[in-house]
């Protein structure tokens, strides 16, 4: 790693043991200790509360270090240092200082060069991380605060440290792992390029940050509802009555229907409703809000249907008015969003369904990544402790052109790229074409086609694998 790589990784933050263990007792205050913040010059200091623990090394008492701070990007969690002067053990964790969240979250980033092992990263206790590429994976167990290649430092350095005693019990399994190691030890060398981590974390409170600089491609994030096993394991569970009820077998448009459902958030019983609604020269869409009594969640779907076609579509539309704004957008669950003039993408999957105006698309991405970069309670928009000035000075940046065209203060282009052509745009001259709408169809990639899972579709001569029933009936 060179030196400009290192001093940047510090100046970005701190490691979270040496930065507990700096913060020393105070004369006026021996049972906390005052820190200030490293991102901006007037930070609240930050108390750093002592507690005396048992030593699980030596079983003497030992000091616990909690300390509350926010991270730029994310959300507020306690960070938590252990000491024992008896054994010099030392260990370090991290916790979330929130809730569990209404939905998982998955992220994906890919490594192109060495600096990118600089990126910051959060592996909640429920969180499960991956290295595709080196096929490790690191089960669900403490809560870390590092960047990737302290993580993947940790991986090599644990596989290592077991070698000795595996080398008598399992020569096999001892060359294996020496060959895994040496391709992680490769890797941090900078030698094999991409590399991808994914993180898939259930309780939401997992993260990795996200750059300005970035492509689109290199970093994606998506929410999912969690499976009754899931919430089972996170200590959720549903203490509503479950309720059944027939419904009609066909579909009545303009009509809203109600059914029971669970809410994803608190998994206590809520209810969905549902209405099939007809686009003008476009197809039948089938809008969903689920809302919660309990905990308050609240959500918005759009599904759309009909057979899968041949070919994607993608729609592009020329914004350069406060008309274009007002324009009906359908964007689909399988849909990507980029404006090229705004430096803007959002991948498919990430916002879900939504039929809406293209001002409030922009504004919902616009709020979403608000929250995201600067955090809901982060009034002064400072982006929590360790927001470098030249990031915050980037965001800044992108969100003054980003408002900028949702008041129409400026032109830009918006595209939608959807693999089942099912995302639309209103023409303000149907069922003539507007000549600020394009639309194209494109054949489907590979990694497209795979992850819709129309690969794994068999539509022709599928009834030949099914045994014949009355063939079946009569050898019995």
């Amino acid at each position: 790693m060179s030196a400009d790589h290192v001093s940047s990784e510090k100046d970005l933050f701190e490691d979270l043991g040496r930065k507990v263990e700096s913060t020393g007792p105070n004369d006026n205050d021996k049972d906390a200790t005052a820190v200030t913040g490293t991102g901006t010059d007037q930070e609240e200091p930050h108390v750093v509360d002592e507690i005396e623990s048992m030593c699980m090394n030596c079983h003497e008492n030992g000091t616990t270090r909690l300390l509350l701070t926010r991270i730029p990007y994310f959300r507020e969690v306690i960070l938590m240092s252990f000491f024992c002067p008896h054994c010099n053990f030392k260990n370090s964790e991290i916790q979330s200082a929130g809730q569990i969240q209404q939905k998982g979250c998955r992220y994906r980033f890919t490594l192109q060069d060495v600096a990118a092992f600089s990126r910051q990263l959060v592996k909640s206790d429920t969180c499960v991380a991956k290295f595709e590429e080196l096929d490790i994976e690191i089960p669900p167990g403490r809560g870390q605060l590092t960047n990737v290649e302290g993580l993947l430092s940790m991986v090599a350095n644990d596989l290592e440290f077991e070698q000795p005693a595996r080398r008598g019990l399992d020569p096999d399994l001892h060359a294996k792992i020496e060959g895994l190691i040496a391709k992680a030890r490769d890797v941090l060398k900078g030698n094999a390029f991409p590399l991808t981590l994914s993180l898939d974390d259930p309780a939401g409170n997992s993260w990795i940050e996200p750059s300005a600089d970035q492509k689109a491609a290199a970093w994606s994030r998506s929410d999912y509802a969690r499976t009754p096993e899931q919430n089972e394991a996170l200590g959720l569970t549903d203490t509503g009555d479950k309720q059944e009820k027939e419904f009609e077998s066909e579909i009545v448009p303009d009509e809203v229907y109600s059914f029971p459902a669970t809410c994803p958030g608190c998994t206590r019983s809520c209810t969905t409703h549902m209405k099939m609604v007809k686009i003008p020269f476009f197809k039948e869409v089938v809008i969903m809000s689920t809302a919660c009594d309990d905990c308050g969640y609240r959500s918005n779907d759009i599904k759309t249907g009909g057979e899968v076609p041949e070919k994607g579509t993608r729609t592009s539309l020329k914004v350069d008015s406060a008309e274009d704004l007002s324009r009906d957008i359908l964007k689909s669950e399988s849909a990507a969003l980029s404006c090229p003039e705004l430096k803007l993408s959002v991948n498919p999957g990430t916002m879900g369904g939504r039929f809406t105006t293209v001002e409030g698309l922009l504004t919902q991405v616009r709020d979403d990544l608000h929250r995201q970069i600067f955090d809901s309670d982060d009034v002064d928009a400072a982006g929590g402790d360790s927001l470098v000035s030249d990031e915050k000075r980037k965001w800044d940046e992108f969100f003054g052109e980003l408002n900028k065209a949702i008041k129409a203060e400026r032109s830009f282009t918006v595209t939608l790229t959807d693999p089942l052509a099912c995302s639309y745009v209103q023409s303000l001259t149907a069922p003539d074409p507007d000549p600020k709408i394009t639309i194209e169809q494109y054949d489907r990639t590979h990694e497209e086609e795979e992850d819709l899972g129309l690969l794994d579709m068999k539509t022709d001569g599928y009834s030949a694998d099914v045994p014949d029933a009355e063939a079946e009936t009569g050898t019995k």
